[in-house]
């Protein structure tokens, strides 16, 4: 497996941003549904595993893409609470692949100053994995690029209800009271405590559909659907997506256009 490109801030290696982006008004936080590998890799005859990984490929690719080009944040949806009922031997294979890539890549990731953190329930994943999950937070906590978060046993409704029992097992210690609870509240109860919410969702292999990601942190992100599978994602389908945000007039349910 390839290691990620040469450290961005090389400015000899950076890939330069698209004369059409405009640099102002690229979001700041972009979330990514990377649907499509199976479908890709059965369109060239292959195993679905073989799709997984050349996910990947495409994944680091954007992650490279996005730094270079100034985005602030990029949050993957890597692996669903849903995704366990997919037969035994894929989810073994995806288990493995992710422990495979966080110790080849861990290196480059921190001298590419990537901060990396994985949301979801991680405590239902192989003690192997979690292991180097945790290892890979906190050497790359204190790094100043990149937020990169991957979503890992992951889903909205039940990070949803785990913020509520939270706020509610406060309220019975008279912390605070339920009248008091308000979407800030609730906001720093979720995996994504901290963060800015996504300003753009992309979607591959042209699903229309959000499938239980970050249920509260999308409310106002622009969509953009694409039919290109997700091992297929480049920098031509990258710029697409911000074009397509770029076009957009955000009014946030008011009138006029949101200025940033």
């Amino acid at each position: 497996m390839s290691r990620l490109p040469a450290t961005s801030t090389d400015t000899q290696t950076r890939a330069p941003r698209p004369e059409a982006l405009d640099q102002s008004r690229l979001p700041a936080h972009v979330a990514v549904i990377m649907d499509g590998n199976g479908r890709w890799a059965k369109s060239r005859g292959l195993p679905r595993v073989m799709g997984h990984r050349a996910g990947v490929e495409a994944l680091k690719t954007t992650l490279r893409l996005c730094s270079d080009w100034g985005i602030q944040a990029l949050t993957a949806y890597a692996f669903s609470t849903e995704n366990w009922s997919r037969p035994g031997d894929e989810v073994s294979f995806l288990m493995t692949l992710f422990e495979r890539v966080l110790k080849s890549e861990l290196k480059s990731l921190e001298k590419e100053r990537v901060r990396i953190r994985f949301l979801g329930d991680l405590d239902g994943l192989p003690d192997g994995l979690q292991a180097l999950i945790t290892d890979a937070m906190e050497r790359t906590s204190e790094n100043q690029g990149i937020q990169f978060n991957v979503c890992t046993n992951y889903g909205g409704r039940r990070e949803l209800v785990r913020a509520a029992q939270r706020l509610a097992e406060r309220a019975v210690r008279g912390e605070l009271s339920p009248q008091s609870i308000d979407e800030n509240h609730l906001a720093a109860e979720l995996f994504t405590a901290g963060m800015e919410d996504p300003d753009l969702l992309i979607r591959t292999s042209g699903e229309q559909r959000i499938s239980n990601f970050l249920l509260w942190q999308l409310a106002y992100a622009e969509i953009h659907i694409t039919d290109v599978h997700w091992p297929d994602f480049d920098a031509q389908a990258l710029t697409q997506a911000l074009l397509d945000f770029q076009s957009r007039n955000r009014r946030f349910g008011g009138l006029e256009p949101i200025k940033s």
